[in-house]
């Protein structure tokens, strides 16, 4: 059976420069018809910066649900939504961490919830480090940087500490591909 589906309308609800809400009025191939809430974003960068069995982190308050977290260095340039990634991970990584790796390993795609936004994220995996200096845009106000040793990071995944999908997800992919 083909799933395909058919968009007969497309509206935008809200705009802002890091997002984009549409609902769009759509056909099923059963000819049935009903909506989808479409989140459009641009694409981010997760980086994994780690060196003699330590990683480095960030944390840093989110808004929507209240608190600080812990996670993984990442980000997207909504100016330049069509940037390398390879460059917005270097730049990122810099941004949030002072961090410049001399190796940077390109671990792959995936999508953050494909359910309901256009949204992926590439994973960078970056070592031979070097600290240089931050530079912290305005929004990531209050951010810090910690290297945690692999093992105390791992229990705060498991702990519930760490409960960032993409930080967890791009973690797993790393030891997966025996990078770690």
């Amino acid at each position: 059976m083909r799933d395909e589906i058919q968009t007969l309308t497309s509206t935008v609800i809200y705009e802002n420069k890091w997002m984009r809400l549409k609902e769009d009025k759509i056909r099923r191939s059963s000819g049935s018809e009903g909506i989808y809430g479409v989140v459009e974003k641009p694409d981010f960068v997760v980086i994994l910066p780690v060196q003699d069995g330590y990683i480095h982190l960030v944390e840093q308050y989110r808004y929507p649900i209240k608190k600080r977290c812990w996670e993984l260095p990442q980000g997207a340039w909504e100016q330049n939504p069509d940037a390398d990634h390879a460059l917005l991970a270097a730049g990122e990584l810099k941004e949030e961490t002072g961090l410049v790796a001399n190796k940077m390993h390109y671990l792959g795609q995936q999508y953050l919830a494909y359910g309901f936004c256009n949204q992926k994220y590439h994973i960078y995996f970056a070592t031979q480090l070097t600290f240089t200096e931050m530079s912290l845009d305005p929004e990531e106000e209050g951010l810090i940087t910690q290297k945690i040793s692999l093992a105390s990071f791992e229990n705060m995944i498991i702990s519930g500490e760490i409960q960032d999908a993409s930080t967890v997800n791009a973690y797993g992919i790393a030891k997966l591909k025996g990078m770690l």
